[in-house]
């Protein structure tokens, strides 16, 4: 008897260890905040008449999608992440995992990413999804290796998550969508270099060329980066100037994006790992933030 429960055991412990290990695959702190920006898309694009049921698939659809991106992104990187401190631990550099696994997981949750959009939305939603899992696995990853144009090309799908939950709501691209595109967009420049500059080293190993101008870690990459960020303060009050949303989250945008500017001028000034760090932080805040205060102040 204690034979049987001892290989029960094992089987739920083996059955544990892979359920974490796919889970791991689909870089859930960054599928959770792409399925946020769709929501927040959605909710914006509803004018807060939100269709609880439609919001609920498009979020677990988005969240689905992102994740098959980031597993099909880690089975063509595998070799590269064992390189690197910061992945090395990940379930295929480990081998916790194999390539097979992790390439039939991603077909299974992004076809069913696809469905629940299929279900919910409308055929410009869902093929904007696919654009977007296209372009971050097949070409946003591939280019991390050839040049700077990597962080251009990844801001792309990085900016559609909001566009496709507009797109749920309306059926179309309109101005105000275009508007909220534009400001995630942007916000992927000094979030993705402030990561570059902080990961130079793991990333050398890799041969990933992700900092803009030549590369280096100096005033001319941290000009870059407060330049992209200065472009944010006066995109995050168009929601406000177009009538999307109310005044009071054009001061919060505003401010956030004072503060995260005031992060990149100390960069420019000590171009150290620690203004990187704050940067990059700083990043992981504005955004949400900033949505948050667009719904919470939307012109009904």
């Amino acid at each position: 008897m204690q034979t049987g429960n001892s290989v029960e055991i094992k089987v739920s412990n083996v059955f544990a260890a892979k359920a974490k290990a796919y889970l791991e695959l689909m870089k859930m702190r960054l599928s959770f905040l792409v399925a946020f920006s769709s929501a927040f898309g959605y909710a914006l694009g509803m004018g807060g008449r939100v269709d609880w049921q439609q919001l609920a698939l498009l979020f677990v659809g988005g969240w689905l999608i992102s994740g098959a991106s980031c597993t099909i992104n880690q089975v063509i990187e595998k070799d590269l992440d064992g390189l690197m401190k910061r992945t090395k631990s990940r379930p295929l550099p480990t081998s916790r995992l194999n390539g097979n696994e992790a390439l039939w997981f991603a077909t299974v949750v992004g076809l069913l990413g696809i469905l629940l959009l299929v279900i919910s939305t409308n055929t410009l939603t869902v093929g904007l999804a696919i654009l977007s899992m296209i372009l971050y696995s097949f070409v946003y990853t591939p280019l991390k290796r050839v040049g700077p144009i990597a962080v251009f090309v990844g801001a792309f799908p990085g900016a559609l998550p909001p566009l496709l939950g507009w797109t749920a709501a309306t059926g179309m691209i309109s101005h105000e969508a275009m508007i909220i595109f534009g400001i995630q967009f942007i916000w992927q420049f000094p979030h993705f270099w402030a990561i570059a500059w902080v990961a130079d080293e793991d990333y050398k190993k890799a041969g990933f060329k992700l900092l803009p101008v030549k590369g280096e870690k100096d005033m001319k990459t941290a000009f870059q980066i407060m330049t992209y960020t200065l472009f944010l303060i006066p995109l995050g009050l168009l929601p406000t100037y177009f009538g999307l949303t109310g005044i009071n989250s054009g001061v919060v945008a505003t401010v956030c994006g004072v503060l995260f500017l005031a992060s990149t001028i100390k960069l420019m000034k000590d171009q150290s790992r620690k203004s990187a760090l704050r940067i990059m932080f700083g990043s992981f805040l504005y955004l949400p933030i900033v949505q948050i205060a667009y719904l919470l102040d939307m012109v009904k």
